[in-house]
């Protein structure tokens, strides 16, 4: 018979190796409690850790849909807010030219005069309108102040116009008056190839509308831009009436002067109004987007559990015999450190 010697720091070693073994399980049975995914993904699913991987993918990409969603619905709602701003003020001033036909009374036309400031000005302010330091209505140049200040000559639009009606000479005749507003003052707004075109001067935004992806295969309008027709006629509408009502002119002149800016802002709100529709399809294409989005984040969340997901209750159990464990093996260690002969002489 042969008798073996085994010293006790074998044995302390043999222990201190249980216990690393028990302390790296144990970490991952808690952060299995607390995350209530498997630690170790790969050893649990094997060949099926591609599909977890795809779909959390997925899951993140519909998440920064959602988030940039959100920017997107505050875009859409500031425009939504500045151009009824800009269509009401559109509203007074189609009021106003109505409202004069043809009244020579200079009270009623200093009246009228400041009205239609007054709407030069809200048009100019919420045509700036600016979200989280973007333009809104400046097109893709949002980082652009869109309108400059016609009130203070900004571009000096107003110093031409100025100029053109003084060439007219006073009293300005009827037909003078009309073929300065069909061959001057529309040109000047509405058409790139004049001479006399100065629209570009006074309006830094882009033609090109922000468009925003909202999901996987739908990008849609989120802005608009105030170089679109709306915009331009109530702009010249309101300088035809600031500059010319309190200009000498007969009853007829006047005439051909509210005739001419009843039409253009008519054609104002119809072009503002028609742009603010465009964006209201818009936002509620957004937010159906934002449900399916949604319905889909907690499907692929349930595929994920599936996948993924432990028994919290199985866990935390885990976790108490595992402590139970390391105390034992603690409390061994300690002992068979503690043999020693000395300890038996």
């Amino acid at each position: 018979m042969k008798t073996s010697f085994i010293s006790n720091l074998s044995v302390q070693s043999a222990m201190r190796s249980t216990i690393n073994q028990i302390q790296g399980e144990l970490i991952d049975a808690q952060r299995e409690v607390v995350s209530g995914r498997h630690s170790n993904l790969g050893e649990v699913l094997g060949a099926t850790t591609s599909r977890s991987l795809n779909l959390h993918r997925d899951l993140s990409m519909m998440n920064n849909l959602l988030s940039t969603n959100s920017v997107v619905t505050q875009r859409l709602s500031s425009t939504q807010m500045a151009m009824e701003t800009i269509s009401n003020a559109a509203q007074t001033g189609l009021n106003t030219f109505v409202a004069l036909a043809g009244s020579t009374d200079s009270t009623q036309l200093g009246t009228a005069v400041q009205t239609l400031t007054d709407v030069m000005d809200q048009f100019t302010t919420a045509a700036n309108t600016s979200v989280n330091g973007e333009y809104v209505l400046a097109g893709i140049n949002t980082d652009v102040k869109p309108v400059a200040n016609f009130l203070k000559d900004e571009g000096g639009l107003r110093t031409d116009i100025q100029g053109w009606i003084a060439s007219l000479g006073s009293p300005i005749a009827a037909a003078d008056m009309e073929t300065f507003l069909t061959t001057v003052i529309e040109p000047m707004f509405l058409d790139p190839s004049s001479p006399d075109y100065k629209w570009a001067t006074w309006s830094s935004a882009s033609d090109t509308p922000v468009t925003s992806r909202i999901s996987k295969t739908e990008v849609v309008q989120t802005s608009t831009t105030t170089n679109a027709d709306g915009f331009r006629y109530l702009a010249m509408a309101s300088v035809v009436g600031i500059e010319l009502l309190n200009q000498e002119m007969s009853v007829e002149t006047r005439r051909v002067v509210s005739d001419w800016a009843i039409g253009k802002m008519g054609q104002a709100i119809n072009g503002v109004n028609a742009e603010r529709s465009q964006l209201g399809l818009s936002e509620n294409r957004v937010a159906i987007a934002n449900e399916t989005l949604q319905a889909q984040i907690d499907i692929i969340k349930l595929n994920l559990d599936d996948l993924e997901g432990v028994d919290v209750y199985a866990a935390s159990t885990r976790i108490t015999a595992l402590t139970n464990q390391m105390e034992i093996s603690y409390n061994l260690t300690a002992r068979i450190s503690q043999l020693s002969l000395v300890n038996e002489l």
